[in-house]
């Protein structure tokens, strides 16, 4: 059932009036609250008007947090100064912060993961202005070690802008090896997306980009006619680089909607939510909980894993994945033994018409016999 235009309720994302119902969600003290579904975006959110109990003591909701990062690209020199000098407000302190990342350089994506970190532990109780409070959210909660360091991270940065210091606790993580699944398991969230998500994923998985590189994508870095794609915009200082992929998915970029000169257009937050719901609802479906684990690095790491496998160098990879240091790229070495199963599909090939169209359907070349070409593609 669709609401009537003039409801009063509008889509976060979007601002679109025009909702469906989208279902009960059952809250943890046995409330509800009314889902939505926007018809314009495909955005689901909850009702603003009854949110979670306990999101209640955040001082900046996750919409609001896209306000603050736009505020304080909009400022002058002289009011940031101002509020950096006099605001003592959560919001007013944000802001702040997050001019003062942009200055040292600091990504906008990190100084957005930076600002959800410090709101978490405000949730948790803890006082930015008193580290003990900070440590003993740490030392109660049940975060990983790897969160953890990203918090004390967070939270070393947020006190250096404001001249404060603390003496900071030691977490030592173990770097994990990263889940690697099945190549139809990929291909399986590929198919059930809706356009947008399912063109995303592709070339998540044609480029193994990372996903803050392939959001900011523009249509003026895709060569139509050469089925060339060109990388400029990296991520953790990686290197640039040119990715060869297939016509099909050229077709499905061109097939978007073009509203700007970016290809995928509005909050990488919000769509990265959008993503996790269908996810959880596609393993729900298909009764594979191996979909949850599957995340948009897991194409990357799914990309290295089957590059390496096939050619066995290093320095290839190492360059394709735009990596500056060939340390990053030996994990993927220790995966292969968590790979799919050495099944090949085999062809031969007696002339040159013949091995140019295996060549075409992705097989590969093997060795000559008997006067014919052998090739193999990977099931």
């Amino acid at each position: 059932m669709t609401l009537e235009a003039q409801t009063q309720i509008q889509c976060p994302q979007c601002g679109n009036s025009k909702l469906y119902k989208d279902g009960i969600r059952y809250l943890a003290d046995g409330s509800t609250v009314q889902r939505f579904l926007c018809c314009g975006c495909g955005f689901r959110f909850s009702d603003p008007s009854k949110a979670r109990t306990n999101k209640e003591s955040r001082t900046i909701t996750d919409h609001q947090l896209g306000d603050i990062l736009q505020e304080s690209k909009k400022l002058d020199t002289a009011t940031r100064i101002i509020v950096a000098g006099d605001s003592t407000d959560t919001k007013g302190k944000f802001v702040s912060f997050l001019w003062t990342l942009k200055k040292d350089g600091i990504k906008e994506n990190t100084a957005t993961m930076y600002v959800y970190i410090l709101e978490n532990l405000i949730s948790k109780g803890a006082d930015l202005l008193d580290p003990e409070t900070v440590k003993g959210v740490l030392a109660e909660s049940v975060w990983t070690e790897k969160y953890k360091c990203l918090v004390v991270s967070a939270y070393s940065k947020y006190l250096s802008v404001f001249g404060g210091i603390w003496k900071k606790p030691v977490y030592s993580p173990q770097r994990p090896v990263p889940f690697l699944p099945y190549e139809r398991e990929l291909d399986c969230l590929i198919d059930a997306a809706q356009k947008k998500l399912s063109t995303y994923l592709r070339l998540l998985k044609e480029t193994g980009m990372r996903a803050n590189e392939a959001w900011p994508l523009k249509y003026i870095d895709i060569d139509i006619e050469r089925n060339i794609i060109t990388l400029n915009q990296t991520e953790k200082h990686g290197v640039p680089r040119n990715f060869k992929v297939t016509p099909a998915l050229i077709c499905m970029l061109n097939a978007l909607p073009k509203k700007s000169d970016r290809v995928f257009n509005g909050s990488f937050l919000g769509f990265s939510k959008s993503f996790r719901n269908f996810r959880s609802r596609t393993a729900n479906k298909m009764q594979n909980p191996r979909l949850i684990k599957i995340h948009f690095h897991t194409y990357r790491h799914w990309f290295a894993s089957m590059l390496y496998h096939k050619t066995k160098d290093i320095i290839y990879v190492k360059e394709r994945l735009g990596h500056r240091s060939v340390n990053t790229t030996e994990i993927y070495t220790h995966l292969i033994d968590s790979t799919e199963d050495d099944g090949f599909h085999s062809a031969t090939a007696k002339t040159v018409e013949e091995a140019l169209k295996l060549i075409d359907s992705g097989f590969e070349y093997v060795t000559d016999m008997d006067d014919v070409k052998l090739f193999r593609k990977r099931k």
